[in-house]
């Protein structure tokens, strides 16, 4: 399937069609098989969030109080009650200091993925800087969590049009899939012609997983998680994700972090009203519906979606 702008040149991936007739245990009609969802967790803390980069100094990070272990912990436990396994994409960074965690991570049966090194935007790198990034994050990764990375997340959705350079540095690197690309209009990121579902980006191997859009009325409106999660009644986005499975025959894409299920983290009353909404919005509310959206739909890790069909690496 071909997004609206013929420039892109991307193929659906094989893994992608394999995903779409992939068998669901728990939703749906009687006789109706849908796809399984990938449930992704984007590992960072509160303070390493692009919204309060202008206001938390990176050369702070080692100051602040630390909650994403306790915080990813508690997103385990929550995997564990309900049989289901994810993909963690994980920055480097939180790696480096809670070794422990990425270990119960991959114990888990979870798939280990790379968020990059520091949480930097990829336009705001060259791309020798990128390489260096994730190169470094990966190894970091496979060397502490025993297993190895396949997937990529670009931090906040950021590779555009100008970036796409950044593919064939992946590949270079050995990863087999990126999940980075939003194809909506935001004020921070998006490609709103991207293609909806998984495709080849350039000629090489690695494939593109776009997060999960609804068309409607000639827009891509977002329903993949994160603020517009929390922000949305949970019926609105139960019924998006059964338009995505039954509808578009497609895997929805859910992802959040776990800052999200901690509504007493430190409050940064410096940052901008509107980046304190989108940050703080439901925070106490969060915990609940991800357990009614985790026995809602049958989920599984990204890798076993979308490669080599829904075979695990």
């Amino acid at each position: 399937m071909m997004g609206r702008d013929s420039s892109f040149r991307a193929t659906p991936s094989d893994g992608a069609v394999a995903a779409g007739r992939a068998v669901a245990a728990r939703e749906g009609a009687p006789g109706k098989s849908l796809p399984r969802n990938a449930m992704t967790c984007d590992v960072e803390d509160y303070f390493q969030v692009q919204a309060f980069a202008g206001h938390i100094a990176r050369d702070s990070w080692d100051r602040q109080t630390s909650r994403v272990e306790r915080n990813t912990d508690r997103v385990l436990e929550l995997f564990a009650s309900h049989g289901v396994r994810a993909t963690f994409f994980t920055l480097g960074w939180v790696a480096e200091r809670h070794k422990g965690l990425i270990r119960r991570i991959v114990e888990g049966g979870h798939e280990l993925a790379s968020h990059g090194l520091e949480h930097r935007p990829v336009f705001s790198q060259t791309p020798d800087e990128f390489r260096a990034d994730v190169r470094r994050t990966k190894h970091l990764l496979e060397d502490i969590g025993g297993a190895p990375v396949a997937g990529y997340r670009a931090a906040s959705f950021s590779i555009t049009r100008n970036t796409f350079w950044a593919f064939d540095v992946l590949a270079d690197e050995g990863y087999r899939y990126s999940s980075s690309i939003y194809p909506v209009r935001h004020d921070l990121y998006g490609i709103p012609d991207a293609p909806r579902v998984a495709f080849r980006p350039t000629a090489r191997a690695l494939v593109e997983v776009p997060m999960s859009t609804l068309a409607i009325f000639g827009r891509n409106l977002p329903c993949s998680g994160g603020g517009y999660f929390r922000l949305l009644p949970y019926s609105v986005s139960r019924w998006a994700f059964r338009q995505v499975n039954r509808r578009d025959n497609q895997p929805a894409i859910f992802y959040f972090h776990p800052w999200e299920i901690d509504p007493d983290q430190p409050r940064q009353h410096q940052a901008p009203l509107k980046s304190r909404f989108r940050h703080y919005l439901n925070l106490d509310r969060m915990e609940a519906r991800l357990g009614r959206l985790l026995r809602d739909f049958a989920w599984d890790r990204m890798d076993r979606i979308y490669l080599d069909g829904s075979k695990p690496l």
